[in-house]
């Protein structure tokens, strides 16, 4: 049987009805009432015309034909697929933002407020979570990835293709657990080590990463001082003390990531207005090719959240680490392993 023959469509139930009521299919009647009603059934049927039935059988053939036509690879001409966020965006202006740290340290509640969401106070373990926010700031459009990589805790390999795909890194630990930051100074060891493989340095380099101590609100249970964190990652991390719950902090937090990725400022949440991303794709794409032109009803400075958003696929990560692996010298060991 060929794919195009197993290819099934809502017309096939219509006509499976009409045949069950037009007696193709021939059923017992033990009862008077039941055989009252089968008679009445079928004196409707009967009256419908040929033509209908007709009709029915050619649209279960187009039906058909379209289900013929994709299993053959072949798109439907008769009207093109419409991109539903067609936005031009310059390639320097992506950027992806990777979340890491030990659960139940707030991770999910920080990419909560740089999505312009509220604090949840309820907890569920993070398998894997990724967002875009599209920016329109000075006339230009602008993509923050935020992956949040909770699940690559236990998968090396995984974790260090995240790892080489980050541009920039919000490292995560709670001042009620100290061995939340032990984790983050490995991490913060990690990316260096990664990023310096990359790049084909001998020695680890400097990460575009910023250190965030939440759960600055629990003062009573905290057990991590600010010299502490200061004596084990050094002066050179940017380092700020958060509360997710109330929101101190954070504004420091989303400007400090802004300046280590080379983003505007306005990419803080306090600097900008939410719109909806039907909103800002009219915006952008009425804009192109008129920098500096404004538009009515709305501000200069912009951000809407992509609803729904997917994570880019393994394959492309790894294509974008190979490929800049050999822009430096001849490609040796893979990078991810």
């Amino acid at each position: 049987m060929t794919t195009a023959e197993k290819f099934y469509s809502p017309v096939d139930g219509i006509l499976h009805m009409f045949n069950s009521l037009t007696g193709h299919h021939q059923t017992r009647i033990t009862h008077p009432s039941t055989a009252t009603v089968t008679q009445l059934q079928r004196q409707k049927i009967s009256n419908l015309s040929k033509t209908g039935m007709g009709i029915i059988k050619k649209l279960k053939g187009c039906w058909r034909q379209q289900g013929k036509r994709v299993a053959e690879g072949k798109a439907p001409t008769d009207r093109p697929l419409k991109r539903s966020l067609d936005v031009p965006i310059k390639p320097r202006n992506c950027h992806r933002i990777v979340v890491l740290g030990a659960p139940r340290v707030g991770k999910s509640n920080i990419i909560k407020r740089f999505l312009g969401e509220e604090f949840e106070e309820d907890y569920e373990p993070t398998v894997e979570d990724f967002h875009r926010k599209l920016f329109h700031i000075r006339g230009e459009a602008y993509q923050i990835d935020v992956l949040d990589a909770a699940s690559e805790r236990d998968f090396p390999a995984k974790r260090r293709l995240t790892i080489l795909t980050g541009d920039i890194f919000l490292l995560v630990f709670s001042l009620d657990d100290r061995n939340s930051l032990n984790d983050v100074c490995k991490l913060l060891n990690e990316i260096k080590v990664a990023k310096a493989q990359l790049q084909k340095f001998k020695h680890p380099q400097s990460a575009p990463a910023v250190i965030c101590g939440n759960k600055a609100d629990l003062d009573a249970q905290r057990v991590v001082t600010r010299a502490e964190v200061r004596g084990v990652l050094g002066e050179d991390v940017p380092f700020f003390e958060t509360s997710a719950k109330n929101g101190t902090g954070l504004n420091d937090v989303f400007g400090a990531l802004a300046a280590q990725g080379g983003l505007p400022h306005e990419t803080s949440p306090s600097q900008h207005e939410i719109i909806s991303i039907i909103t800002y794709q009219s915006l952008c794409v009425g804009r192109v090719g008129r920098r500096g032109s404004h538009t009515r009803g709305v501000g200069e400075t912009c951000a809407a959240v992509v609803p729904l958003a997917r994570r880019p696929s393994f394959t492309n990560d790894l294509r974008q680490v190979l490929g800049s692996s050999t822009t430096h010298k001849k490609p040796g060991k893979c990078q991810i392993q």
